[in-house]
C-alpha cells in the first residue's frame, strides 16, 4: 500500500532541492553570488518541504479511501517530522559548503534580507519566513526570540477573499436532502453504504439536538462545512457549524468511517465539548487538503473558543505557527492580568517543575536536574532521556488522550514574567537548564501544555456526577493510549489532568514506554498460601500486574473505585493488555474512542478485516 500511494516522491523531490545547495560552494569568492545563492536554496527546500506537506494531506484521503489506516499513521508520522528533518538538512549542507556562516553572522543578516523578498506576495510567507528563522537558530544556537508573524490571511489583497467552507442555506429543519448536500463535500472517491439512509439518520438526530421542531421557519440561518474532510486514522470528520438565527454559532461535525461495504457516518457531534475533546492534543494527525491554514484556524476557534488560537495552527500540522501563537498569547495573558507564573497547582513533580499564572491556559514544564526523592525507577537517566520521551510523545499519535507537548529551545523570557519564588527553585533545580542574563531567564528547554486539573485535585471538590464521568474517562484514556503502543508505568492518578470538558488526559512523560515492551504478567494463578518467588520477579525489564490497575490510580473514594471496576473491568485482566499487545505487534490500529457513545448513530459496525 504504500507504493501504491507513492509515499516516497516527496522525498526525492526534497533531495533534489538540497542539491541545490552545492552550487553556493563554486561562488563563495563572490559574496552577492553567495548570498542569493543560499537565500534561494533554503526557499527551494521550504518549497519542497510545503509541497510534500499537502501532498500527504491527499495521501491521507487516499489511505481513507482504501480503508488502510495503518499508511494513515505513517502518513501521520512523516508530516510531524519533515519540517525539523528538512531543516537539518539544509543546516548540514549549508555548514559543508559554507562552513564560515556559523560565526559570521552579518553574512546570514544578508541571507535573511535577500530571502524575504522572494516570499512577497505568497499566501504561506509567514511560514516561509518561519523557515528561515528555524534554520537561523539551529545554525547558530541562540537564544530564539519569537518573530512576529501576521495571522490574517497573509499574501492577499483586498480584493481577494478566501472561503475554505460552502454554505448551505437554512430554514425550519435540517432536511435528509441538506445532509446528502453535506456528505459530498469531500468528493470521496468511494461509495456510501447507504446515503440516503445516513442523511436521514443524521437529520433526525441534528434536529433533535439543536431543538428545531418545524415550528419556526428561519430557526438557522445557514450550514457551513470545511471544502475538506479532516482525516485522521480510520476515519474522516466533515467539519461544520451552523448559524442558527440570532447569529450565533454551534457545532456541526459528522463522523465518518469507511468499511468492506462502502463509507457511513458513524457520529453527529452538535456540542461543543464533543467537538473539543475531539480537536484536543491531535497535532498533525489531522490532515486538511485545503491550504489555507489561517481560515481553517479562525473557522475551527469559531466553534471552539475555549481551546487557544495556538493550538489551532496545530490542530493540522502547522506547527511553527501555533508555536509562535502560543508565546504570543502567554504575553497577552499577562499584560492583560498583571499576574505572574509560579507553582503550579497540584502536587510536585519528582521529574519536573511545573509552574502556571492563575488564569493561564497554559503550565511551563522544566526538567530537574535531578529527581526528587520520591523518584520511583532506579538510577536517572538524565535530562536528555526524559526530554526524549516528551519529544517521541510530540511525534506519535496522541489519540487525543495525551497533551501535546510543545516544546522550545533555546527560549529568552523576562523575568518580569515569574514570580520570585518560583525564578530561585527554577535556578537552583534546573540550573543545568535555566541561567539568568541579565533581565532574562534564558531555557534550553522549556515544554509548554495546556493547563488541566490533576486528577486528585479535581475530584475533592468535584459534584458526584462531574466525578463518576472523570473516573470513566480515565479509563477511557488509558485504553486509547494502550491502542496507541503507550504504557504510562507510573498508574498514579496525580500524573493525569481533567480538561474543563471532564475528559481526561495523560500529561507526565517520564515514565511512558511503549506497551509492546511491557512485560504482562499475573500473580491470580498462584495458589493461595504459596510463599515462592512468582517467576516474573527474576525478568529483566519491567512487569505489569493489570490485576493491580485500580489500586495504582489510586482514586481515594470507594464508591468511585467500584465506578471504574464496572465500567473498566477489562483492564484489571491479562487477556485485554496481551490481546493490545498482539494487535499491535501484528501491525494492527486498535480501535480508539473519540467521542461518547451516545453521539453514535447505531451499534459499532464489526469489519472482520479490521483490529
Amino acid at each position: 500500500m504504500l507504493e501504491q500511494l507513492n509515499l516516497s516522491g516527496g522525498q526525492e523531490t526534497i533531495f533534489e532541492a538540497l542539491e541545490g545547495f552545492e552550487a553556493i560552494a563554486q561562488a563563495r569568492d563572490d559574496e552577492a553570488e553567495t548570498v542569493r545563492l543560499t537565500a534561494e536554496a533554503i526557499l527551494a527546500v521550504f518549497d519542497a518541504y510545503y509541497a510534500e506537506y499537502h501532498r500527504l494531506s491527499w495521501a491521507a484521503k487516499e489511505a481513507f479511501e482504501n480503508r488502510d489506516p495503518a499508511t494513515s499513521l505513517t502518513v501521520a508520522r512523516r508530516r510531524l517530522t519533515i519540517y525539523s528533518e528538512t531543516i537539518h538538512q539544509a543546516a548540514r549542507r549549508l555548514t559543508r559548503v559554507l562552513p564560515e556562516l556559523t560565526a559570521d553572522e552579518p553574512l546570514w543578516r544578508r541571507i535573511e534580507a535577500t530571502y524575504a523578498p522572494l516570499t512577497t506576495g505568497r499566501y504561506e510567507q509567514d511560514l516561509a519566513l518561519a523557515y528561515i528563522h528555524s534554520a537561523r537558530r539551529l545554525l547558530f544556537q541562540d537564544e530564539w526570540t519569537p518573530v512576529e508573524y501576521s495571522f490574517g490571511a497573509a499574501g492577499q489583497t483586498e480584493q481577494q477573499q478566501i472561503t475554505v467552507h460552502r454554505d448551505f442555506p437554512g430554514g425550519a429543519t435540517i432536511t435528509p436532502e441538506l445532509v446528502t448536500a453535506i456528505l459530498q463535500v469531500p468528493e470521496f472517491n468511494k461509495p456510501f453504504q447507504d446515503i440516503e439512509l445516513d442523511a436521514a439518520m443524521v437529520a433526525e438526530r441534528a434536529n433533535r439536538d439543536y431543538g428545531f421542531d418545524g415550528g419556526d421557519q428561519r430557526a438557522f440561518q445557514t450550514i457551513q462545512t470545511i471544502k475538506s474532510g479532516f482525516y485522521r486514522n480510520r476515519g474522516v470528520y466533515i467539519v461544520g457549524r451552523i448559524i442558527l438565527k440570532d447569529y450565533s454559532y454551534r457545532p456541526f461535525v459528522l463522523s465518518l468511517e469507511n468499511h468492506t461495504r462502502g463509507i457511513f457516518v458513524d457520529a453527529v457531534l452538535t456540542g461543543e465539548a464533543d467537538v473539543h475533546n475531539l480537536f484536543s492534543s491531535t497535532l498533525a494527525n489531522f490532515h486538511v487538503t485545503i491550504p489555507h491554514y489561517h481560515e481553517l484556524a479562525a473557522f475551527l476557534y469559531s466553534i471552539m473558543p475555549q481551546r487557544p488560537l495556538g493550538l489551532h495552527y496545530s490542530t493540522f500540522g502547522v506547527n511553527h505557527l501555533g508555536k509562535v501563537a502560543v508565546v504570543e498569547e502567554l504575553r497577552r495573558e499577562l499584560m492583560a492580568t498583571g499576574e505572574l507564573y509560579n507553582v503550579a497547582v497540584g502536587f510536585p513533580g519528582t521529574v519536573a517543575i511545573g509552574s502556571s499564572a492563575p488564569s493561564s491556559d497554559y503550565v511551563l514544564k522544566v526538567i530537574r536536574d535531578e529527581p526528587t526523592e520520591h523518584y520511583k525507577w532506579g538510577e536517572f537517566d538524565g535530562i536528555p532521556t526524559v526530554l526524549s520521551k516528551y519529544s517521541r510523545v510530540h511525534e506519535i499519535n496522541r489519540t487525543g488522550s495525551m497533551l501535546d507537548n510543545l516544546i522550545y529551545y533555546n527560549i529568552r523570557l523576562d523575568k518580569g514574567w515569574f514570580a520570585p519564588a518560583l525564578m530561585e527553585e527554577l535556578l537552583e533545580f534546573a540550573g543545568e537548564t535555566v541561567t539568568e542574563q541579565g533581565g532574562y531567564l534564558v531555557f534550553k528547554h522549556l515544554i509548554v501544555q495546556t493547563k488541566m486539573i490533576p486528577l486528585p485535585v479535581f475530584l475533592e471538590t468535584a459534584s458526584p456526577q462531574d466525578a463518576h464521568t472523570a473516573v470513566i474517562n480515565l479509563g477511557h484514556c488509558i485504553r486509547n493510549n494502550a491502542a496507541a503502543n503507550i504504557f504510562n508505568k507510573d498508574l498514579d492518578g496525580r500524573n493525569y489532568g481533567v480538561s474543563r470538558f471532564l475528559k481526561v488526559y495523560l500529561f507526565d512523560y517520564d515514565a511512558v514506554e511503549p506497551l509492546t515492551d511491557i512485560k504482562i504478567r499475573t500473580n491470580q494463578d498462584r495458589f493461595d498460601g504459596e510463599e515462592d518467588v512468582p517467576d516474573w520477579f527474576f525478568e529483566e525489564g519491567y512487569v505489569f500486574l493489570p490485576e493491580e490497575t485500580d489500586v495504582g490510580l489510586r482514586i481515594p473514594d470507594r464508591a468511585l473505585q467500584d465506578i471504574f471496576r464496572e465500567e473498566h473491568g477489562e483492564l484489571m485482566t491479562l487477556d485485554y493488555w496481551e490481546g493490545v499487545q498482539r494487535a499491535l505487534q501484528k501491525g494492527l490500529v486498535p480501535r480508539l474512542r473519540v467521542y461518547p457513545d451516545e453521539t453514535r448513530l447505531r451499534e459499532r459496525r464489526t469489519d472482520a478485516s479490521r483490529a
